[in-house]
């Protein structure tokens, strides 16, 4: 009998203490925060942000980065050679490089050149290289080269993140959600609210909530720039933009093969000084500073629950705090940034400050 082996014992060896060292990161991480966002008791409506920015690399991306590294260990991508590239804004890679460090490996990042600072300078704190791209629409082309190039593994968390998560259970978002929400006055959400990068988010809570059969209803928000948005409304999945997004960890020129069109209830289009403003209206009410995303999430909750209020019904919101506006200080929470963005945030603070007042919201 003739055979041929493959099985190499060292890496073998350093594979599976990878997977339990990325097990034991998970396992000495207390679950995420649900903390109620204040409004006024008698609309009978209660809002909740999931506080993704705990995460010991200050993201939801954390969550995104350990599947990712697992979905790679176990499927024998990532050896102990082997030189991690990714694709990412800013929070990806810096969870991302968290766990290269922790395993040992070389970690690039390649980004557009427009990602703020203050990510660069997390990204290289963790270990990590950076690799800046002038053109947002060739950041996936050039970190596939470069995978290629250096012998390494290209993480491409835009195709794989929805199928890196378990999306039964296994304490993801979801089930951490609906687990921490059993004790509210409305356990169950009507609506929950997310972005999407990669759409992996996304289609984690949508399968979810199906799996479970609960009623819940996925809203997806979008920022400007973004091909998620009109490819849903034309139904059309070729559509692309060219340009990428100003909120940083959403929204892409193309429509990713993670996100998952079928499980979304509805989409809204967030203009970027909508995202901005909810961003810096809800960073004074928290006594904290959120991102960006935030803002964007925040403004699609606040008109879904102005619309439950004008049709007089009760229930629970649920949307996420998807890392700390502490990234942005040069950015989104710098006037002058936002000025030579061509940007106006005093229509939709004003907005925001009339919902959060009086429930209404702009028709």
């Amino acid at each position: 009998m003739t055979h041929v082996d493959r099985y190499d014992d060292a890496a073998r060896a350093w594979v599976t203490e990878a997977i339990a060292t990325v097990e034991a990161d998970a396992n000495r991480s207390a679950d995420t925060h649900l903390l109620p966002f204040p409004l006024p008791r008698e609309w009978g409506i209660d809002l909740y942000l999931k506080d993704e920015s705990v995460h010991p690399t200050g993201s939801l991306k954390h969550r995104l980065a350990r599947s990712l590294f697992l979905y790679g260990l176990c499927n024998g991508w990532i050896g102990p050679d082997t030189t991690i590239v990714e694709a990412s804004s800013g929070s990806t890679a810096v969870s991302e490089a968290y766990f290269a460090r922790m395993l040992g490996v070389p970690f690039i990042a390649v980004m557009p050149a427009a990602t703020s600072a203050e990510k660069i300078a997390l990204i290289e704190f963790q270990g990590g290289r950076c690799h800046l791209v002038d053109d947002p629409a060739r950041v996936v082309v050039e970190a596939r080269w470069l995978a290629e190039d250096r012998g390494g593994h290209f993480m491409d968390q835009f195709t794989y993140a929805e199928r890196a998560t378990d999306w039964r259970g296994n304490n993801n978002i979801a089930e951490s959600i609906y687990h921490q929400m059993r004790l509210e006055r409305h356990p169950v959400p009507a609506w929950i609210v997310v972005g999407a990068g990669t759409g992996g988010t996304s289609a984690t809570i949508g399968r979810y909530a199906r799996y479970q059969r609960l009623p819940t209803k996925l809203c997806v928000v979008d920022p400007e720039n973004s091909a998620f948005y009109p490819a849903w409304q034309a139904a059309d999945w070729t559509v692309t933009t060219g340009r990428g997004s100003r909120i940083e960890g959403i929204g892409r020129p193309t429509v990713e093969a993670s996100f998952q069109p079928t499980v979304v209830d509805r989409m809204i289009q967030v203009p970027d000084a909508a995202s901005i403003a909810a961003m810096r209206a809800a960073s004074k009410v928290l006594g904290r500073r959120v991102g960006g995303s935030t803002g964007t999430n925040l403004w699609g909750a606040f008109g879904l629950i102005a619309q439950l209020l004008a049709a007089g019904r009760t229930g629970s919101v649920v949307t996420l705090l998807c890392d700390g506006g502490e990234r942005y200080a040069g950015t989104y929470f710098s006037d002058d940034w936002v000025a030579g963005q061509g940007l106006d945030l005093a229509p939709h603070l004003s907005t925001v400050e009339r919902f959060l007042t009086t429930g209404d919201w702009p028709a």
